[in-house]
């Protein structure tokens, strides 16, 4: 048949290689809300996807809310660009200790790193699933 198009199996794999490789870098994943259901204003919701391919779901939160209120989550200090891209800028976990609770020296460095959101993932089960989650995004625990 002249219409067979021959292909390397090499260059198939490398293909399929790349492709995975690039789906695993960290993301954000805009969610769809609904703008007003039955009056309500929209759920300002994102997903971020780690390394891993697990995707977190989020709440985006302005970064002058109160880092004290979060609880036990997994913040994630955003820079919104121009065009709408999100860049992860830090990414920490919180608990209910005092030990684990946020720093405020952590926000202040995400602002002076140019972030501009704080979006946080409050459903991580404890502290061991935390920590996964920010390592799972390429982070540090703070």
């Amino acid at each position: 048949m002249a219409n067979k198009r021959a292909l390397s199996w090499s260059v198939a794999m490398r293909d399929i290689q790349n492709d995975r490789a690039r789906r695993m870098d960290v993301r954000e994943e805009r969610l769809r809300t609904a703008t007003g259901l039955r009056g309500t204003p929209a759920l300002p919701l994102s997903a971020w996807r780690g390394r891993s391919g697990r995707r977190y779901v989020v709440g985006i939160h302005a970064l002058d809310d109160d880092p004290a209120e979060v609880g036990e989550a997994v913040v994630i200090a955003v820079r919104r660009g121009g065009d709408g891209t999100a860049e992860l800028v830090a990414v920490a976990a919180a608990g209910e200790s005092p030990r684990e609770r946020l720093a405020r020296g952590w926000l202040t460095r995400a602002r002076a790193r140019g972030a501009t959101e704080m979006h946080v993932h409050r459903l991580a089960e404890d502290a061991a699933a935390r920590r996964a989650v920010v390592a799972d995004l390429g982070g540090a625990v703070a």
